[in-house]
């Protein structure tokens, strides 16, 4: 069973709905123990990182996530749900996350460089992901397809092997990670239509 994450954050039912168009059952986790037996753990997240680590914290969520992923079952984060695996984020102050990931969350700067055009922050809207044809979120989609975001920060990594994933918006930023069988990404797949629902077919086509 996959479950995906409750904790105040996420656009849990626009996910929940993505899965029962590909008929494939997926329960909300209300409560960290539900996260013991589930087969396959999804963290979304919308909203700011200070509130939503706060939250994760609070209704004690964090430990059994990490070791969901110290198991070695599938996970993915959606969104704030990738950024929310890193060291710190600097959104608004500096936050500590929950440090699966090593690395950094920054925000985009309004100008890429003097002779660039002046970006729009929050990045919004349809763009590509370069992604590594070997990770198996991108099986039967095409290179280079496009994906929705809504963001304003994205993830340095320390390690760029975990970066299976790339966008440009004034600069390349890794849109996609993976390290075994947790991934993240920081476009929405429940919202990217065909190709988005092909992502999560492939997610809980993962062997449990």
């Amino acid at each position: 069973m996959i479950q995906i994450v409750d904790y105040g954050m996420g656009n849990l039912r626009s996910v929940q709905k993505a899965f029962e168009r590909l008929s494939v059952p997926a329960a909300i986790c209300t409560r960290p123990a539900e996260i013991a037996d589930c087969d396959k753990l999804i963290l979304p997240g919308v909203g700011a990182f200070r509130d939503a680590i706060a939250e994760l914290r609070r209704q004690e969520f964090v430990e059994p996530i990490k070791a969901h992923i110290s198991a070695g079952k599938p996970f993915l984060g959606i969104c704030l749900g990738l950024q929310l695996l890193f060291d710190v984020s600097y959104e608004d102050g500096t936050w500590e996350g929950l440090g699966v990931v090593p690395g950094k969350v920054v925000r985009f700067p309004e100008q890429a460089a003097l002779e660039a055009p002046r970006l729009k922050v929050p990045h919004m809207g349809w763009n590509s992901v370069a992604a590594a044809p070997e990770c198996p979120l991108f099986a039967a989609i095409p290179p280079a397809s496009y994906f929705y975001f809504v963001h304003s920060y994205y993830v340095v990594p320390d390690d760029d092997s975990v970066v299976v994933g790339q966008t440009e918006y004034g600069q390349t930023f890794a849109s996609v990670i993976q390290r075994g069988r947790m991934f993240a990404t920081q476009f929405h797949p429940e919202k990217s239509q065909k190709l988005g629902l092909q992502l999560l077919k492939n997610f809980a086509d993962l062997p449990a």
